[in-house]
């Protein structure tokens, strides 16, 4: 297993169950991924969110994403990235034209963009399950 493992089952699978920490209390919610690539997993999300907040203060965050037809899960723990760049915002309202239909514009301060670019990741099955992790760090 490799990273480019992980990016292609993440790209099929791109709802992520999104774990962060709210003073001390797990939070976990489900998330549509934008895309994953070498450089990193991509989100966006607003700033009135409770997740956005809850980033901010922590951004040690760990995803999981579960393969719809066999139960397989990969899990990514690591930092969350703000990215501050506004054509990577005007991509993303391009690929997710639902965010223009709620009024959101590259220059929104309400939508923000953020990635993990660095961690560690692993695959879970029931097979595996005792097993020692096999984990990927990227």
């Amino acid at each position: 297993m490799d990273i480019d493992t992980c990016i292609k089952f993440a790209t099929e699978n791109p709802i992520a169950w999104v774990a962060t920490d709210d003073d001390g209390q797990p939070r976990v919610r489900p998330l549509g991924m934008w895309f994953a690539d070498k450089t990193g997993f991509y989100f966006q999300v607003w700033t009135i969110k409770d997740i956005y907040k809850q980033i901010v203060k922590n951004p040690n965050i760990e995803l999981g994403f579960i393969g719809e037809d066999n139960g397989r899960v990969l899990r990514v723990a690591g930092k969350a990235e703000w990215i501050e760049d506004i054509d990577l915002k005007k991509k993303s309202l391009e690929d997710r034209p639902f965010l223009a239909d709620l009024g959101l514009k590259p220059d929104s301060p309400e939508l923000v963009l953020f990635r993990i670019a660095k961690g560690e990741a692993y695959f879970w099955t029931m097979e595996t399950n005792l097993d020692p992790k096999k984990k990927i760090y990227f």
